[in-house]
């Protein structure tokens, strides 16, 4: 019978910190079958870091499941860096760690920010990708960042206001700019309550059900400046993306078989970047999860992952 939902917890085999130049070390974990077919994760953020339950998602039996926290996210070192730290730098890193582990290619496993990676990676390394699952489509477009700056307050006006009102009513205009001073003062008094109202906006609109438990997680003192300063960083920075976007680049990937998981209602990543994706990537199919928002961890929207990743058994 088909697996629909997350398999028990399982322990690394192996783990490490991998120098990659730049004062960076990042932190890897491989789970699984060390003889099993290679599937690499991508966490989100960028900033946030991967987790135990990001194991789950993949038959332990089959897949040998590399895990990596990106620069200077969760457990790479130094924490919380933003020195050297672009999307062409993760895209090197990632193929540091494929050559260090000895792999010659995987399949990519990515949400949010991760799907954005994902398709970076992809695109400047197409021949080391067997496919794709995707998941909370995030093409780093303008309209995406002008929607989570601004756009949420027409769904989530409670969640935005409690975003703005940490600011000075003066800089409320322009609040990236204006976070980006607080979370990089140096002062802890002034970048982590910064780092905590950012990160609880954004945990408070990742569900379509409330999920106060996840929001919690979000606004853990270590975990939120992380996740606050490289969100904001690469915010700033149009997500250090090549000119015309992602999508301008589709063509050197078309080839490689893809699945697009999107929840309907996901306030973080609009469906429509899916939809556009989708329609740029021939070798994709696309799935909208009808009762879902943004989190992986939404019942619709993990059940589609681990069922789309027990479709590519075969692979």
């Amino acid at each position: 019978m088909p697996r629909h939902d997350l398999f028990p917890d399982i322990a690394p085999y192996e783990s490490g910190y991998l120098p990659v130049g730049d004062g960076h070390e990042i932190y890897w974990e491989q789970a699984g079958n060390p003889a099993g077919r290679p599937v690499l994760f991508l966490h989100g953020g960028p900033g946030a870091g991967s987790g135990a339950v990001h194991r789950r998602f993949f038959d332990p039996t089959h897949w040998r499941i590399v895990l990596f926290d990106q620069r200077g996210a969760g457990r790479s070192r130094p924490h919380a860096s933003v020195t050297a730290n672009t999307t062409p730098h993760l895209v090197r890193d990632i193929e540091h760690l494929r050559a260090a582990l000895g792999i010659a290619d995987w399949v990519l496993f990515g949400g949010s920010w991760g799907s954005t990676l994902a398709l970076s990676y992809a695109q400047a390394h197409p021949e080391r990708v067997r496919a794709m699952v995707l998941r909370g489509i995030f093409l780093g477009r303008p309209s995406e960042l002008d929607w989570f700056f601004h756009g949420l307050a027409h769904v989530f006006p409670d969640a935005h206001t409690a975003f703005l009102e940490h600011l000075p009513v003066q800089d409320r205009h322009d609040p990236l700019a204006a976070y980006c001073r607080l979370l990089f003062d140096p002062d802890p008094a002034i970048h982590l309550p910064a780092a905590r109202a950012w990160s609880s906006y954004e945990g408070t609109c990742s569900t379509l059900i409330p999920a106060p438990a996840a929001v919690a997680g979000f606004a853990r003192d270590r975990a939120v400046i992380g996740l606050a300063r490289i969100e904001a960083h690469y915010f700033r920075h149009g997500l250090f993306l090549p000119p015309g976007g992602l999508l301008a680049h589709m063509a050197r990937i078309a080839h490689i078989p893809g699945t697009i998981v999107q929840g309907r209602y996901d306030m973080i990543c609009p469906a429509t970047s899916a939809w556009d994706l989708a329609r740029a990537w021939p070798a994709a199919t696309l799935t909208l999860v009808p009762d879902a928002g943004h989190s992986a961890l939404e019942p619709g929207i993990r059940r589609r992952l681990v069922t789309c990743m027990e479709e590519l058994r075969a692979l």
